[in-house]
């Protein structure tokens, strides 16, 4: 995992031409969560402009406040991403956390025509991998055409919607995917992210599971998308392949939501439209030797980032702190790893890692949730370190 934390790996292609903001631990007496900014492989330290990320993200002018002269310089980038390893990180040694705080964390599901089809095929097996390859291939079939031609909530969906219910395949995953309505959930708690470098968890009872690569949009409380960063929504296929109403067991454990490694806010060299063609590649290291490899494009998107964004908020939703929000997975693995027509699934160790040349690489290491370092600060916490640093 040391390469993928590498700078050169873990920053943009163009990093002195990005504003980039993220979280960082820092010692000190007493140390905490501080927000920073990277400028020319050097970290700065602005939590005494911007004591949270929801601070500057809020801000009238988050760009202007990440540039600030005023920012404390803290050391180089590589230090403290060779100390965001999962084996190493120490409160006595300063460390990459996940950029995100107070901001509700929250995930756009089955946005893409490929991960919306491997949701039926869990549904339709009701959670096991061994019935995975038939299911596919029925549904494909009763399916048929190009879905990624259908336009959600058009008179086309409408048609082949009342076609897929006389055929008795109508799934609610379906529904959100060309349906009128979006599917929002909450992926996790504000402030249970863990950043780079750290380890991520999936239920120790959980037989088929997988990382779902997305982008992240940053969204200040009144709907501007003002950045955007990696995330990894994982998922266990079993649980909510059992049943829909298992999302958030199948979602929301402990280590499960990965975020970062920085944030790029949106300015004159990185904007909207940059998001909006962004490309992303994944990689899944075993210790068994496995290596599974892909790369897809957020242009493959069935509704638009500022679509999915007015379906989050608005007249119905509100979200003082701001919202970060998962955009949907452009991946669905299905190669096998082990046995032929059980596909993928993680096993403990998997390096996985997410990356796109604009926003760097996120890189993150398998573990059961039980056993990844439990969540113990949160917003409580948060408040009483920045009272006791003096910052509020």
């Amino acid at each position: 995992m040391d390469a993928e934390l590498a700078a050169a790996r873990a920053l943009p292609r163009d990093p002195d031409r990005a504003t980039l903001v993220g979280r960082a631990w820092l010692p000190g007496e007493p140390g905490g969560p501080s927000v920073v900014t990277v400028r020319g492989g050097e970290v700065h330290d602005l939590t005494r402009l911007a004591p949270t990320m929801a601070d500057l993200i809020n801000a009238p002018d988050p760009v202007a406040l990440a540039r600030d002269e005023r920012a404390v310089r803290v050391g180089p980038l590589t230090a403290l991403l060779e100390a965001s390893h999962a084996d190493r990180v120490s409160e006595r040694a300063a460390h990459l956390l996940a950029p995100t705080d107070l901001s509700a964390h929250k995930a756009a599901g089955v946005t893409f025509v490929k991960s919306m089809l491997e949701r039926v095929v869990e549904e339709a097996t009701r959670g096991d991998p061994d019935a995975a390859a038939a299911a596919r291939a029925r549904i494909e079939g009763l399916i048929g055409g190009n879905l990624t031609a259908i336009v959600p909530g058009s008179e086309a969906a409408a048609k082949l919607k009342a076609h897929l219910i006389e055929a008795g395949a109508w799934s609610p995953y379906l529904e959100v995917g060309i349906g009128v309505d979006a599917e929002i959930f909450t992926k996790a708690q504000p402030m249970s992210a863990v950043g780079t470098g750290a380890e991520i968890g999936i239920h120790p009872r959980s037989q088929w599971n997988n990382p779902e690569p997305e982008v992240v949009l940053v969204i200040a409380n009144d709907g501007r998308i003002v950045g955007a960063t990696l995330g990894n929504d994982v998922n266990l296929r079993d649980f909510e392949g059992r049943s829909a109403l298992l999302l958030g067991k199948a979602k929301d454990n402990n280590a499960a939501c990965a975020i970062g490694p920085l944030i790029r806010l949106v300015d004159d060299r990185f904007t909207v439209d940059t998001i909006r063609g962004l490309v992303v590649a994944l990689e899944v290291r075993g210790t068994d030797g496995f290596v599974l490899q892909g790369s897809s494009s957020m242009r493959e998107i069935s509704r638009d980032i500022e679509n999915l964004v007015g379906h989050l908020m608005g007249g119905t939703h509100q979200y003082p702190d701001g919202a970060v929000l998962f955009c949907g997975t452009m991946f669905a693995p299905v190669e096998d790893r082990d046995v032929p027509g059980h596909g993928f699934t993680h096993k403990l160790g998997d390096v996985v890692c997410i990356a796109t040349p604009e926003l760097g690489c996120l890189v993150n290491r398998i573990n059961h949730a039980d056993k990844a370092p439990p969540w113990t600060f949160g917003a409580r916490q948060l408040l009483h370190n920045l009272h006791a640093r003096g910052l509020l």
